[in-house]
């Protein structure tokens, strides 16, 4: 195994317990493996500020790899590393698709969120859980009609993700069904999930395993010296990426099936029993 400089960690499902909370032993793990002079990288679908205090707070973390991949974040400098995003007009076309549906949306732009009120005011319907309505609830600015609101901003720019949930009391399998007619409409879009009422639509570029790759360029490194943690279908390319790619055990078959280990799970302290495995800390 080549020197692992690089410790990738997805948040939710993750690094976090299913509480949110960052666990002592966690934390004390990560403080080890950088003392021994790693880098740790949170690897998230939020944007920066979005992500919890327990972790944008931490020390020993300089950068992050945010919005699914669309961004590489340097905290020290204040700026992204990296950018890739959705074209505006992509972005509408995909809304636009996604208006024939019973889904609630919202888009990533400049580094916050945005929704039609509409959407926003019925977002207890559709929000999986406590968390994921009060990130709606937090960090989505309201306006009159998210498409009009982005044609109208034009000059503001590009759109870095666009995301929905389905209805909590529909079809189990509504997501996945719209994801398969997403990506046969949309090819240059990159559909992926982190939760079974969950869609979230990158440009095909923005991808956690291709901003790993980018950003260990940057430090002058490779992907054999990366470590990925992760559980969902949006850390896949990540852990199939990375020299070594580590699953947790309440990761998606597809991740489990890719990953080059598997460690306990995120309610067991899974990220530090898997850097003691590899000897990191």
């Amino acid at each position: 195994m080549s020197e692992i400089r690089i410790i990738a960690l997805d948040l939710d499902g993750t690094l976090l317990d299913s509480q949110k909370r960052l666990s002592a032993a966690n934390r004390a793990a990560l403080a080890a493996a950088a003392d021994h002079g790693a880098l740790i990288v949170p690897t998230t679908g939020r944007f920066f500020g979005m992500m919890p205090e327990c972790i944008r707070e931490l020390p020993f973390v300089r950068y992050a790899i945010t919005v699914n991949g669309a961004q590489v974040y340097d905290r020290v400098e204040g700026r992204a590393l990296v950018r890739e995003e959705i074209p505006l007009a992509a972005a509408l076309d995909v809304m636009r698709f996604l208006d024939r549906y019973d889904v609630i949306y919202d888009c990533y732009r400049n580094d916050w969120g945005w929704m039609s009120e509409s959407f926003k005011e019925k977002a207890a319907g559709y929000a999986t859980d406590e968390h994921y309505l009060r990130m709606i609830r937090d960090f989505r600015r309201g306006v009159p009609e998210l498409k009009a609101h982005l044609e109208a901003t034009a000059s503001e720019g590009d759109v870095q993700k666009v995301m929905l949930f389905t209805r909590l009391d529909g079809a189990r399998d509504a997501a996945q069904a719209i994801a398969a007619e997403a990506r046969g409409a949309f090819p240059e879009i990159k559909v992926t999930s982190s939760t079974w009422n969950n869609l979230e639509f990158n440009a095909m570029s923005a991808h956690k395993g291709q901003a790993l790759r980018r950003f260990a360029e940057t430090m002058g490194l490779g992907l054999s010296n990366c470590m990925a943690f992760g559980d969902g279908g949006n850390d896949l390319t990540m852990i199939e990426a990375a020299g070594v790619g580590v699953a947790m055990s309440n990761a998606c078959e597809a991740v489990r099936n890719a990953a080059s280990y598997i460690t306990c799970s995120n309610d067991e302290d899974g990220v530090a029993a898997a850097l003691r495995h590899f000897g990191l800390v």
